[in-house]
C-alpha cells in the first residue's frame, strides 16, 4: 500500500491493482511529514498549517481501516516527524514553539514538550533508538534529545540555516546540510567536526541528505545548483558534483545501495553510486516537475509523485503506467 500527502488529505494507493481509494482528511498541511510504525498499521501525519493559518496537530491514522481514529494537539507550526525504531514514540518538532512533542504510541498521547532551539525544521533518531537529533535552523544548532528520559542535551553548533541530517547507519555519525557546508557530527560525543564544502548554494531552501545502506557515503542535494554531491563517509570528504537536472528535490536510494533517485525537472534521475554517475532520467507522467520518491522495500519499484503517481521498474529504469491521482501530491510512503 502506499499513501500519498496532498494540502488536507492523505489518499491510500493499492500498489498491486493501481486503484486509488478514499481520500483521508487530516488537518492543513500533512504535505511533507508523515511516519509509518515500524509494523504499518499505524500512520502519524503532522499538520503544520497552510498560509496564515498555523497547524498544531498531528492525525493518527489507521492503515487496516485507512481511516483517521485520533487528532493530537503538539506545538505550533507542527512539521518534521520522526519515529523510534522500536516504533514507541513518535517524536514531533513544533516549528513556531521551538518544541519537540514526544507521543507515546502505545496510548496515542502527547507527552510534555522538550524545547530546543529556534525553528527546527528536520530530525533524525539513530537506529539504537537512544538519541534523536533535531535541526534549529534558526539557532545554527542541532539539539540531542536522551530519548529514555525526553531531556535536551547541550546545542551543538553547525552552519548557518541548516536544513536537514542524517544518520549513518552505524549511528556513529550525523551529517547535518547547510548553504554552502555539511557538518559532520560524532555522536559518541556530540561534537562537531570539521565541515565540508560542497558546491555553491543560495538562499534558504530544501537540502535533502541521504546515506547508503553500507554508511560509506552520503548524498546532498544542492537545488539551486541542479546537483547531488557525494560525500565519502571514511574520510569526510567531498566527491565531485553529479549533474541531474534544475531543481532537484528528493532522493531515494535501492535498499542495496546501488541505484539513487532524484526527482527534478528532467523527472527521476538514477545515479550508479558504485561510479556516481548520472543514468538517462525517465520521464514521468505529470504535468508537474515530480517530487516525492519512494522505494519499496524489495527494490524493484520506485515511486515518483507530480500529481500522478508514475511507478518505475528499477531492473530497466522503464517508467509503468502512471495513476491518476485526486490531488497534485507531495510526497509518497510505501507501507509493506
Amino acid at each position: 500500500m502506499l499513501y500519498i500527502t496532498d494540502d488536507f488529505t492523505v489518499t491510500p494507493v493499492c500498489a498491486a491493482t493501481g486503484t486509488v481509494l478514499e481520500a483521508i482528511t487530516t488537518g492543513p498541511g500533512p504535505a511533507d511529514h508523515l511516519v509509518a510504525t515500524p509494523d504499518g498499521k499505524t500512520l502519524y501525519v503532522s499538520n503544520g498549517g497552510i498560509g496564515e493559518t498555523i497547524g498544531h496537530t498531528v492525525t493518527v491514522i489507521s492503515t487496516v481501516s485507512n481511516t483517521a481514529i485520533k487528532t493530537i494537539n503538539v506545538g505550533r507550526g507542527a512539521g518534521a516527524i520522526a519515529i523510534t525504531p522500536n516504533g514507541k514514540t513518535v517524536y514531533v518538532l513544533g516549528g513556531m514553539s521551538n518544541t519537540v512533542t514526544p507521543i507515546r504510541t502505545t496510548t496515542t498521547t502527547a507527552l510534555p514538550p522538550i524545547k530546543v532551539g529556534d525553528s527546527p525544521i528536520a530530525i533524525a533518531i539513530t537506529r539504537n533508538g537512544k538519541t534523536a537529533y533535531v535541526v534549529n535552523n534558526g539557532s545554527g544548532t542541532v539539539t540531542p534529545i536522551n530519548t529514555a528520559t525526553n531531556t535536551s542535551l547541550q546545542p551543538i553548533k553547525v552552519g548557518s540555516d541548516p536544513l536537514d541530517i542524517a544518520i549513518t547507519p552505524d549511528g556513529k555519525t550525523a551529517y547535518v546540510t547547510s548553504p554552502d557546508i555539511v557538518t559532520p557530527i560524532r555522536t559518541a560525543t556530540n561534537t562537531a567536526l570539521r565541515a565540508i564544502k560542497i558546491r555553491y548554494y543560495s538562499g534558504n531552501w530544501h537540502m535533502p541528505v541521504v546515506i547508503t545502506p553500507d554508511g560509506t557515503t552520503a548524498y546532498v542535494i544542492s537545488p539551486f545548483g541542479g546537483t547531488v554531491t557525494p560525500i565519502r563517509t571514511a574520510t569526510n570528504t567531498g566527491l565531485k558534483p553529479i549533474k541531474v537536472g534544475t531543481q532537484p528535490w528528493e532522493i531515494a536510494i535501492t535498499p542495496d545501495g546501488k541505484t539513487a533517485y532524484v526527482t527534478s525537472a528532467l523527472g527521476v534521475v538514477p545515479i550508479r553510486t558504485v561510479t556516481n554517475t548520472a543514468l538517462k532520467a525517465v520521464k514521468v507522467s505529470g504535468q508537474l516537475q515530480p517530487r516525492g520518491i519512494a522505494i519499496t522495500p524489495d527494490g524493484k519499484t520506485a515511486y515518483a509523485v507530480d500529481g500522478v503517481l508514475t511507478p518505475i521498474r528499477t531492473a530497466t529504469n522503464t517508467a509503468l503506467k502512471a495513476i491518476q491521482l485526486g490531488g497534485w501530491g507531495i510526497i509518497v510512503v510505501v507501507i509493506r
